[in-house]
């Protein structure tokens, strides 16, 4: 795919999801955060479901949906798109920032809705600060979706299967949360469109305008229009002393001492 392609793609996922995430959320400040009837279904089948053995697996599962796991598979997805050392420090920091950055405009969007959790008396774990949309879905959802597309930036035969297990991970990290008690299903629909759109605008930015290419990089890699020389077509080669090189010569008139006895002559006709 090429790269004002991939660009396109990313600014249409991007903008898909934030105009869906939008909707979800004028849905849910309009029942003044009231669960909605999928939300009451969903958490009631919840509770009756509940193994220990079920719980303690969602309990360890949840917990990598935040601190420093998202960050340590954030910088994993960094290394694994670089192809170069240089490369990959900047594709570290850059899905660290993106990860960051995510996270902080989720918490401006949490407190600006304010929607209020589930009954403490349903929670299985433990769980702070408002509910939409979800701390730890958008973590896992952003922190997935980067280990996806450095998977297939890089290629290679197991590529789909990773980005497969990548993607299972973050949304199964979401179903924990609603599945021991502490959100509400459309918390986590918000926390994965959230992500999808984050994560859609920053490719978009970095496909358009790779923050590793040099100003005359972009030039050096356009092509050249038919009929025009490039540019360094007519540089002529040059020894290691710096001296030219090429045999070409320039034309010299012959200086030849003149034959008097020429100077008479004439050419018959």
């Amino acid at each position: 795919m090429k790269r004002g392609d991939a660009a396109h793609l990313a600014v249409g996922c991007g903008l898909g999801a934030w105009a869906a995430f939008g909707l979800l959320t004028m849905v849910v400040a309009g029942h003044d955060g009231r669960p909605l009837s999928v939300d009451r279904a969903l958490l009631t089948w919840s509770l009756g479901h509940r193994p220990d053995g079920a719980v303690a697996f969602a309990h360890a599962l949840t917990t990598t949906g935040t601190g420093a796991v998202p960050y340590l598979l954030a910088a994993l997805a960094g290394i694994v798109a670089g192809r170069t050392r240089r490369r990959r420090a900047l594709a570290v920091a850059l899905c660290l920032a993106c990860l960051a950055a995510g996270q902080t405009l989720r918490y401006a969007v949490m407190a600006l809705v304010s929607r209020p959790r589930p009954p403490r008396a349903d929670w299985a774990t433990h769980a702070s600060g408002w509910a939409f949309p979800s701390g730890h879905t958008t973590t896992a959802a952003l922190t997935a979706g980067l280990l996806i597309v450095a998977v297939l930036v890089r290629g290679g035969r197991g590529g789909a299967p990773l980005a497969l297990v990548a993607g299972c991970w973050g949304a199964a990290v979401g179903l924990t949360r609603v599945y021991l008690g502490v959100h509400w299903f459309t918390d986590v629909l918000g926390g994965w469109l959230f992500a999808l759109g984050w994560l859609g605008l920053c490719l978009a930015a970095v496909t358009l305008r790779p923050p590793w290419q040099r100003p005359y990089d972009a030039v050096r890699d356009d092509p050249v229009p038919a009929g025009e020389p490039s540019s360094d077509a007519g540089d002529p080669p040059s020894d290691a002393a710096g001296g030219r090189t090429d045999t070409t010569r320039e034309p010299r008139e012959d200086h030849a001492a003149d034959d008097p006895g020429r100077r008479g002559r004439s050419r018959p006709a």
